[in-house]
């Protein structure tokens, strides 16, 4: 109950204190546009983090409980060993289920880059079998002993090898992220504390006099730091709203348009930049009163 006291306190301000800062010029301009620049931005770094950690997940567990085996034979042997494979994989423990593709889906699987229209009855293809593991997953070190040794023309890739460069990659790009909003957060620090310093010192003559007629350090920086809070919020909730409107404008995540078209948010994701504008102002809240207060001291 205190602290929001306290909080409306702050709020509603003094007039008599709040004549110590100009309300308008080059450090509440200064303030806005750079409260309003960083929440642009932070939103930004918000859904490159979030659209990562989806992809990281999602990338994890789909392809954690997937292999592939993959048949090259000559044609006349590929249905022998196919045969003889989806024999060794349904007496494995540990996976769930096995099957051959059919020719339509690994038609499909080539598409990208021989387009839809591939004769892939009449080409030497590779037999491919979906390994969909149960909840223990299998030994895939046994399982290539055992395909060596029953089905020559075989070979398993149980994506590990191309799986966790993905995963690392975009576990990195979420770091990345979060790293970023900590550097506009410093910079937004940075830039409210020059504006303050440059507010104390073109009112100095101001806090002068107040000061000759009774007024204590903290009453005058109360005033700044109100000022420059309220500025810095209404700052960063300006360039929060444009920032999630131009993510809303980007385009729509679907399969074909991968990583570039799902940079956004999703679901209750969307209510997380509604807490940058009060970051904005927390940080410009210490940073003023660290400023303030040294400074008065320092003219003291």
């Amino acid at each position: 109950m205190e602290t929001l006291n306290r909080l409306f306190e702050l709020l509603a301000g003094d007039p008599q204190a709040d004549r110590a800062v100009p309300p308008t010029g080059f450090t509440a301009r200064l303030t806005l546009l750079t409260a309003g620049a960083m929440a642009f931005l932070a939103v930004f770094a918000l859904a490159l983090s979030l659209a990562t950690g989806r992809l990281s997940d999602r990338w994890a567990a789909e392809l954690a409980k997937t292999s592939t085996l993959r048949i090259s034979a000559p044609q006349d042997q590929m249905d022998a060993q196919t045969r003889a494979a989806l024999t060794v994989l349904q007496s494995t423990p540990g996976i769930a289920q096995a099957r051959p593709l059919t020719d339509d889906e690994q038609r499909e699987l080539l598409a990208p880059w021989f387009g839809p229209d591939l004769p892939i009855e009449t080409l030497p293809v590779p037999q491919l079998i979906e390994i969909i593991e149960d909840s223990d997953g299998f030994d895939s070190t046994g399982l290539r002993a055992r395909l060596q040794a029953e089905v020559p023309g075989a070979v398993l890739d149980d994506h590990t090898r191309w799986r966790e460069p993905l995963v690392e990659a975009a576990s990195r790009l979420r770091l990345l992220g979060f790293v970023s909003m900590l550097l506009i957060a410093g910079a937004t620090a940075a830039m409210i504390t020059l504006a303050a310093n440059a507010a104390l010192a073109a009112n100095s003559q101001v806090i002068r006099v107040m000061r000759l007629v009774g007024a204590q350090d903290i009453y005058i920086a109360r005033a700044f730091v109100r000022r420059f809070t309220l500025r810095a919020l209404i700052g960063a909730a300006v360039g929060t709203f444009l920032g999630t409107l131009a993510v809303m404008l980007l385009p729509s995540a679907d399969a074909a348009g991968g990583f570039l078209t799902g940079l956004g948010f999703q679901g209750w994701h969307w209510l997380w930049p509604l807490v940058i504008p009060i970051l904005a102002a927390l940080v410009a809240f210490v940073a003023t009163r660290q400023a303030a207060l040294r400074t008065l001291k320092e003219q003291s």
